[in-house]
């Protein structure tokens, strides 16, 4: 039985949304055991399997994409239409029963859907694509004012467990002071980011003020999530959002 997290958020009826854990499927050690990446070394039979029960959850098999921590948001169903996938971080849609879905294993996925359920999206935001503006492209394609809309923050790691370099922080501070408040400096001149603090300030930043979290470090939870941080070798977790 498949173990999966649905979003506690004030997101109108019509739209539908869930997050994957790492427990329930068939895969072995050390993507054990439901692993939905088909990149990470896994058994493509597995992973078949892993997406085939997952596949019981929704109205339609997933728009995977070629994950490349950018910024490009693309229209789902026009990607579903590519065989070998798209590449994108993000994607979009404003058609019943087209799944936008992203994988991630510390990464923070980023779910946001409209007051009127007429669009919904989903972003991978590493570091580098939130830096890079990954969140304001996808608000962008919904064309929708961002007090229309609501916004909730998957499992990621977490503010005690994302250890960064100064670039990292000076990136962030360059595009908005305020960032500096989501770093913390540790004994080995490193810092500890708050990824879901620095997406509140970019959603912030937009208008978009509901904004609810899943509250989960990845990292830390090795039973219920995948890290790549941690372990190097791993499977991947899935988001997903869809209108009904």
């Amino acid at each position: 039985m498949t173990s999966l997290i649905l979003p506690d958020w004030p997101a109108p009826p019509g739209v539908r949304a869930l997050a994957t854990t790492r427990r329930g499927g068939v895969s072995r050690a050390p993507w054990d055991s439901f692993n939905l990446g088909d990149h990470v070394g896994d058994e493509p039979q597995a992973v078949a399997a892993n997406r085939a029960l997952l596949r019981r959850e929704l109205p339609a098999e997933p728009v995977w994409l070629r994950q490349v921590h950018g910024t490009r948001c693309v229209d789902a169903a026009m990607a579903a239409m590519v065989a070998t996938g798209t590449e994108a971080d993000a994607s979009f849609t404003r058609q019943r029963g087209v799944v936008c879905a992203v994988l991630t294993a510390d990464c923070l996925p980023v779910l946001l859907c409209d007051d009127q359920a007429t669009v919904v999206a989903i972003a991978h935001a590493g570091w580098r694509g939130l830096a890079a503006g990954v969140i304001e492209a996808t608000a962008g394609a919904m064309a929708v004012p961002g007090e229309r809309l609501t916004a909730w923050l998957g499992p990621a790691i977490g503010p005690q467990a994302f250890e960064v370099g100064s670039e990292v922080r000076e990136i962030f501070i360059a595009h908005d002071p305020q960032a500096v408040g989501a770093f913390a400096a540790t004994d080995k001149g490193k810092w500890l980011c708050d990824i879901h603090r620095l997406a509140r300030q970019r959603l912030d930043a937009l208008g978009i003020r509901r904004i609810a979290s899943a509250n989960s470090c990845t990292l830390g939870d090795a039973e219920t999530f995948y890290s790549f941080r941690r372990d190097g070798v791993t499977g991947r977790m899935a988001s997903l959002i869809w209108l009904e």
